[in-house]
Parts: C-alpha cells; sequence; structure tokens
C-alpha cells in the first residue's frame, strides 16, 4: 500500500548505465595519408567513423560525442563546433530536416563533422605543410582533456549534495548511503579517448604527450588506440594505452574489416569491457623512451628527475645543461 499511495520513504537504487563520452583523435596529418590514399582513402575512414559514432549514441541516448582534428601544424574541434573560425557558411536547418530517412541527431553529427573537415583540408596551405611533417597529438590530447573536464562538470549527475570530486572526470564517484556510509558510484559521465593514428614520428612531442598520459592514467581515463598505417610509430601509443588501461591494436592489412574492428574492439566502454576480454591483450609493449635532445627511440639513457626526459650518454653534459634550463 505504501508503494501505492505514494507513502513510501524507501531509497531506489538507480540502476541505469552511466553515461559515456567518447572523444575521438582523428590523425588529419596530410603527409601520412597520402601514403594511405590508395589502400585506405580518409573519406572510406571517415564513414566507417560515422557508423561507429552513431552506435555508441544509439547505446544510450545520454552518450555523448567529441572529434577533435590532430593536423600538421594545429589541433581544433571537428565536432561539436561551429562553423566561424573556419569562415565556411552555417547549415541551413531544412537541409538536415529533408532527409526523413536518417535520424536527425546522427544527421547534425555527420553534416557538421564532413563540413569541419573539408573546412580544414581547404584551408591548409602549402606553407603549413612545410612546418611540419608530424600530428599535432600533444595539442589534441589536451583539447580532449579540457573539454572532458567541461562537460564533466556539467554533467547533470553532479547536481547534489556537493560531494563529488570536482577533479574527477572518469565518472567514478563517492556518494552517501541513507545509513551515513559512503560508497563509491559510476552513475557520472564515463570518459574516455580513441586516437586514430597514421602517422609516424611523434618523437618530437614525447613530453608534452607523457603529461597526457600521466593526466589521463591519474584521472582514469583509458585512451583507446587504432594505427592505421604500418608508417605509425607505435611506441609512445602503446605505452599510453598500457599506463591508462585502454586498448591497443593495430590494423594493418585488415583494411575491410575496418569497421568491425571499431565495432568489437572499441565500443564497449570501461564499465563492459570489465566483463569481456580485452581486445588486444596479446600486444607487447615498447617502453623505450626518445632522446630528450635528438628525438630518436633509445634503449639505454640517463633520466632527468624533474620532468623524466632522457638522454644519450655521448651528450651528457650538453643535454643535461639543456634539461636543467628547461625544467628549471
Amino acid at each position: 500500500m505504501n508503494a501505492v499511495d505514494a507513502s513510501s520513504h524507501e531509497e531506489v537504487a538507480d540502476t541505469a548505465e552511466a553515461p559515456s563520452l567518447l572523444t575521438i583523435i582523428l590523425d588529419t596529418n596530410p603527409h601520412a595519408w597520402i601514403l594511405l590514399s590508395s589502400t585506405l582513402p580518409l573519406s572510406t575512414l571517415l564513414a566507417n567513423l560515422l557508423v561507429f559514432i552513431n552506435a555508441h549514441l544509439a547505446i544510450n541516448n545520454s552518450n555523448q560525442v567529441a572529434v577533435v582534428a590532430s593536423h600538421s601544424d594545429s589541433a581544433r574541434f571537428l565536432y561539436p563546433t561551429t562553423h566561424d573560425d573556419l569562415k565556411v557558411p552555417h547549415a541551413h536547418a531544412n537541409d538536415i530536416q529533408n532527409d526523413a530517412n536518417k535520424y536527425r541527431p546522427f544527421s547534425q553529427l555527420e553534416h557538421a563533422l564532413t563540413t569541419n573537415l573539408r573546412a580544414l583540408l581547404a584551408t591548409t596551405t602549402p606553407e603549413h605543410l612545410k612546418s611540419s611533417t608530424s600530428t599535432m597529438l600533444s595539442g589534441a590530447l589536451t583539447l580532449a582533456l579540457t573539454y572532458m573536464a567541461k562537460a564533466t562538470l556539467n554533467d547533470p549527475a553532479r547536481a547534489g549534495d556537493g560531494t563529488y570530486d570536482s577533479t574527477n572526470t572518469a565518472g567514478t564517484f563517492t556518494t552517501a548511503t541513507a545509513d551515513g556510509t559512503s560508497q563509491p558510484s559510476h552513475t557520472g559521465l564515463q570518459s574516455r579517448i580513441l586516437i586514430l593514428s597514421v602517422s609516424g614520428d611523434i618523437a618530437d612531442q614525447y613530453i608534452p604527450i607523457m603529461n597526457s598520459i600521466f593526466a589521463c592514467q591519474r584521472l582514469a581515463i583509458p585512451i583507446d588506440i587504432l594505427t592505421l598505417s604500418a608508417h605509425s610509430n607505435p611506441e609512445f601509443l602503446q605505452q599510453a594505452a598500457d599506463a591508462t588501461g585502454g586498448v591497443y591494436m593495430a590494423l594493418g592489412q585488415k583494411v575491410a574489416g575496418l569497421l568491425q574492428v571499431l565495432m568489437m574492439g572499441y565500443l564497449p566502454d570501461a564499465t563492459a569491457r570489465s566483463n569481456l576480454v580485452k581486445a588486444g591483450e596479446s600486444e607487447g609493449v615498447d617502453f623505450r623512451a626518445a632522446c630528450f635532445c635528438h628525438r630518436n627511440i633509445v634503449d639505454l639513457g640517463y633520466v632527468c628527475s624533474i620532468c623524466l626526459s632522457s638522454t644519450l650518454s655521448a651528450n651528457l653534459t650538453k643535454s643535461v645543461q639543456k634539461q636543467t634550463n628547461s625544467c628549471e
């Protein structure tokens, strides 16, 4: 009867699945995509990626997604964002509404993502390509972390008694129960990062990339890695996935199975993976570091006690002085 007349004061546990925020870092380095143009064009990757994103959003109506482009000289959002900074015309609402065969949120995301990517490539000049042959992965990781922090602070699950940890962006909180005790709760926004890598040389960004990895490790944010090119240098990416509990896989020659790899290996979130056999667990991890002075991968060297950068013994005096100046 208490349940009928609404007089029951018993607390009911919230068993709803926690929403997930998937931040995708798409490597758009033109130098690397030229080498893949014959086997995996960027348009093919984008078509498969949109299906993967739609599947992520369809699992839970509270799920969110963000896409960051790691370009040759910059890092910027492809979704969600406006088109103002890229100087392209805004989409007309009727252009999206006319497609009656497509779910409106999917259509909006597809239009925004393709428009921003097209504008980014169109505004890339030869001068931009000459300035760097690598990709701005460290900047993209920084943008991803800041966006996830903002999204977590704006998450409705944080509204309540104010007992949530404001430094936690992984979605695991400590809540108070009726008997006065506390227990962990996973009702907050679950954040994770997926990096689609095609570039090879990122040794010059070793220190900022490792700082981002340490930040994700502290916040329990998994970094998933999928290398699409045989020319991609996997050392630091393997370390990122291993340190944060993410999934590392190399596509290799399985270009036709790209969508299957995305759906089977990267669609489950951190909560679902605890009940599954995680993909890529048999992969070995290369724990070598990059030399501070020459940006080469080294097996043995000296490590700075402040910033953890490495150097070869042959250049010890000059390199240590550089490290000391930069660290201080």
